[in-house]
């Protein structure tokens, strides 16, 4: 029985479909069985962050539309072969792609995976409703700035109507030398203004955007590395552990790095 989560956001570019594909190679490497769901029809990016686009045969709507097998929609990680990306389109008859049968698809994917995770389209429109209705559990993904912070709690109000067994936070772009210097709210404040679960920090991490353009996950040179490592043990063993990013920032050597970083 797989858990199926959906990955959301209040708005777009907070990284939501970056985290989904670093977590499920975190969760991978934990020798689980993942498959990345694109339910982000028209807008979606889950191929290019997974490096698959050349290998794309058939995707979801093909699937809904039965012109093939679930299993022929699958495409292979490159690197860690228990890990499977499911691809979306960027064209699709609306009237075929329905909430019951996307939730069809993930119900389907169940008995062949430990973790699905579903990469959901931003806001909390049709499309959105869509996504969230095969889930079970939800992950929601800000970014430490008001406007985030207010779309995550229209989408956290809109998860309740949903009857999920949890719905769990996470802070993406979080710099710890503005939290030192009180530029920044912290990700455990955050999560007490939204009042919900906090379960991973992911720093902001220069990093991320080079990869993102070579079809990339991040690697051990990344600052984001551990934190999605953590944020995947979280998920799997309900650990409590949260990456620290205050921690290269701190002492004389931190306090340097703080006043190069303003003036850059």
């Amino acid at each position: 029985m797989a858990r199926k989560i959906v990955i959301t956001s209040g708005k777009g570019g907070v990284g939501k479909t970056t985290i989904c594909a670093n977590l499920g190679v975190s969760l991978a490497k934990l020798n689980q069985r993942v498959v990345l769901v694109d339910v982000d029809i028209g807008l979606n990016n889950l191929d290019v962050v997974t490096g698959i686009e050349n290998k794309i045969v058939y995707d979801i709507v093909d699937v809904i539309e039965n012109k093939c097998r679930i299993k022929q929609a699958l495409v292979q990680d490159l690197n860690y072969p228990n890990l499977y990306i499911m691809p979306s389109a960027h064209s699709y008859n609306k009237s075929q792609v329905t909430a019951e049968n996307v939730k069809k698809v993930v119900e389907e994917l169940n008995d062949y995976f430990d973790f699905v995770l579903i990469d959901c389209p931003a806001g909390i429109d049709e499309p959105f409703k869509r996504a969230v209705c095969g889930a079970d559990e939800a992950l929601v993904v800000v970014t430490p700035h008001l406007s985030s912070l207010r779309d995550a709690d229209k989408v956290l109000m809109m998860l309740t109507a949903f009857n999920l067994n949890s719905v769990s936070l996470v802070v993406n772009r979080v710099r710890g030398d503005m939290i030192l210097d009180k530029e920044m709210l912290d990700a455990n404040k955050i999560a007490e203004i939204l009042n919900v679960k906090l379960c991973g920090v992911i720093p902001e991490d220069d990093n991320i955007a080079t990869f993102l353009s070579l079809g990339k996950t991040v690697n051990k040179n990344c600052d984001s590395y551990l934190a999605f490592n953590i944020l995947a043990k979280n998920m799997f063993e309900d650990a409590k552990k949260l990456f620290d990013c205050t921690e290269k920032y701190k002492g004389i050597k931190g306090f340097l790095k703080r006043l190069i970083r303003k003036r850059i």
